[in-house]
């Protein structure tokens, strides 16, 4: 994997501004009337500026401003109508801190710039909109959208009001997903407006042939365990085509698509040096072309306390394909539930097919929290009982050279680090749902199936593409498997009811990996990794091959949570790619806030990002 040099050895200064000293508790219980009006009317006034005419006007100097004599100002007045007569001085400074730390960070974040979010033109391309995600909105039979329906929909997506997208009309019982949500005001970590991704792949490219060829032959091949690849003609098959494919973004191995590369993940990022935002850098994160294409992290039992979280998973029987009826289709298209379920296996395995990774995330199971647990628990002595992966912490915790404290849940602990992990996962939703509903729209692999079924079984020359996808084996093999061209779905209800670009849980698998790369030693090697017995997955065997380390194996987690929702036919790689890249993102804005909370002495956080290069925060 090639770096730019420009990206290496990053350091985002996050320093944390010093408190003043403070007043004594005896001066402010001394403090004049007087003081005190002159003090409302500076911070009123300040504030006000702040508010109205600098800050969220959108001037730099301003904002500049901000952190020098306009924020003192203004915690002046704060002070002097709020001062405490009883406070000690040192409870009075840590009060005036915090408040300088989130005034400081709210300014700070206020001035990173709104990103650019070019889309593909595809909703503007197509007067039908058969490139725009319209699922949920009554269709025709051939699945193109009620004009007035779409109608009303682009006017919510235009005004962001609730009452607008309460006035959206339905075509079944199934909701839209959250779209008011991503408007939050989010209090920690940056905005969605200002991290930007790459505009998805166009209807009629060749990467989105390219795609839509890898999430045919993933449904056509979730049934044959990893560890039996290597013996498949059909995934040699599946090789052979993708390897062709000019538009796929996915790893190669000296230009190949081979055994070792095949489905596994990678990551694209907008490339910085294109202000447009559209140019993509895919790279392949460290350690995802390592051992096994499952993570460690998801086969481990996970002690937790004087409980277990079980490895092994409840899975779906081979042959749980969905939608490839066009009537069962068109029925989900418009929202109506599904009228068939999934029949499960009533023994517990280990994942050891595509389609145990696609159940495993289509509820989502202990994942990034359960990983935390196994990198923060000891090994286990005795071979019966469940053991950690007993990894170091980070080596700037600064709690590792303290000659006499100990971190806890406050700061620098496994405790701390939980309650990161969930609200990251809350601040990469509104930054990945944002983008599918005000920028993207982007169209779903199901809804693509069905146009190229009305392409190749009805004649719909006007549906625009790419002869990769028209022409391709996965395509013809899929047809004479299920009766139709449609994409077989492992879920019945196919995806959620918003657009498929950027994906939601590859922007989970993004934040969370790089929160607990922060806090562990990335490069701490796993002693005793594991595989599913490929004779019998309901138990694991030793694993021989090359080292397997926490940092490779957290990058592989969240690419197998990422791109197992497209082993599910219902996301795209560059869904899962884009927002994994969007998830560091939006951990290393997180990461950025609370350093600048710490009293420690503290370096930063360092760790490694998809993309190979060192950065401190």
């Amino acid at each position: 994997m090639t770096i730019d040099s420009h990206d290496r050895d990053h350091r985002s200064d996050a320093s944390t501004p010093e408190a003043p000293s403070p007043a004594s508790s005896e001066g402010a219980a001394k403090a004049p009337r007087a003081d005190k009006a002159a003090g409302r009317r500076a911070f009123m006034g300040v504030a006000g500026s702040l508010a109205v005419g600098g800050v969220l006007a959108g001037s730099p100097g301003v904002a500049r401003a901000a952190r020098g004599r306009g924020v003192d100002d203004l915690l002046d007045g704060i002070e002097s109508l709020r001062r405490d007569p009883r406070a000690s001085p040192l409870d009075h400074e840590l009060r005036l801190r915090a408040l300088r730390v989130r005034v400081a960070a709210a300014v700070d974040q206020f001035e990173a710039p709104i990103a650019p979010h070019p889309d593909n033109g595809d909703e503007e391309r197509y007067p039908s909109k058969i490139g725009t995600d319209t699922r949920g909105l009554p269709h025709d039979e051939r699945g193109e959208v009620d004009p007035d329906a779409y109608r009303a929909a682009a006017r919510a997506h235009a005004s962001r009001e609730w009452d607008d997208f309460e006035a959206i009309p339905l075509g079944g019982t199934r909701k839209l997903v959250n779209p008011i949500g991503t408007l939050a005001a989010s209090l920690t970590g940056t905005t969605p407006v200002q991290i930007g991704v790459p505009p998805a792949p166009a209807l009629a490219s060749a990467q989105k042939a390219a795609e839509a060829v890898e999430v045919y032959w993933k449904a056509l091949l979730r049934d044959v365990p990893f560890e039996s690849y290597a013996g498949s003609g059909d995934v040699a098959d599946a090789i052979e085509e993708i390897d062709r494919l000019s538009g796929y973004t996915g790893p190669r191995d000296g230009g190949r698509v081979t055994l070792e590369t095949v489905f596994r993940g990678s990551v694209t990022y907008a490339d910085p040096r294109d202000r447009s935002g559209r140019t993509a850098r895919h790279v392949v994160p460290p350690g995802v072309l390592d051992g096994p294409y499952i993570s460690q992290f998801l086969l481990r039992d996970i002690p937790y306390g004087p409980q277990v979280i079980g490895g092994a998973i409840r899975t779906a029987l081979p042959g749980n394909d969905f939608q490839t009826d066009p009537a069962e289709w068109l029925a989900v298209q418009n929202g109506l539930n599904p009228t068939r379920s999934i029949a499960y296996d009533p023994v517990r395995r280990y994942i050891s097919t595509g389609r145990d990774l696609a159940e495993y995330v289509h509820g989502g199971g202990p994942l990034f929290w359960g990983a935390a647990l196994l990198l923060g628990a000891a090994r286990s002595a005795n071979p019966g009982v469940p053991g950690g992966v007993a990894a170091p912490l980070s080596p700037t915790n600064p709690y590792l050279t303290s000659a006499t404290q100990a971190s806890a849940a406050a700061t620098f602990a496994l405790g701390y680090l939980q309650g990161l992990l969930p609200l990251g996962t809350s601040r990469a939703i509104r930054a990945a749902y944002w983008q599918k509903w005000f920028v993207h729209r982007s169209l779903r692999p199901e809804a693509y199936g069905g146009l190229v079924h009305h392409r190749l079984a009805n004649d719909a020359l006007e549906y625009p593409l790419h002869e990769d996808i028209l022409g391709s084996l996965a395509v013809e093999l899929t047809f004479d498997a299920f009766g139709s061209y449609l994409l077989p779905q492992a879920f019945p209800e196919g995806a959620p009811l918003h657009g498929s670009y950027p994906g939601g849980a590859a922007a989970i698998a993004g934040v969370n990996a790089t929160l607990l790369k922060a806090f562990f030693d990335e490069d701490h090697v796993i002693d005793d990794p594991f595989v599913p017995d490929p004779a019998d997955p309901t138990r694991l065997v030793p694993y021989s091959g090359p080292p397997l380390t926490v940092g490779g194996e957290l990058n592989k987690l969240a690419t197998n949570y990422a791109f197992g929702r497209n082993w599910a036919g219902i996301h795209w790689r560059t869904d899962a790619a884009a927002s994994l890249a969007l998830g560091e993102q939006v951990a290393i804005s997180l990461l950025r806030d609370e350093r600048r909370t710490f009293r420690e002495p503290f370096e930063g956080f360092t760790f490694t990002r998809f993309d190979g290069t060192r950065i401190t925060i």
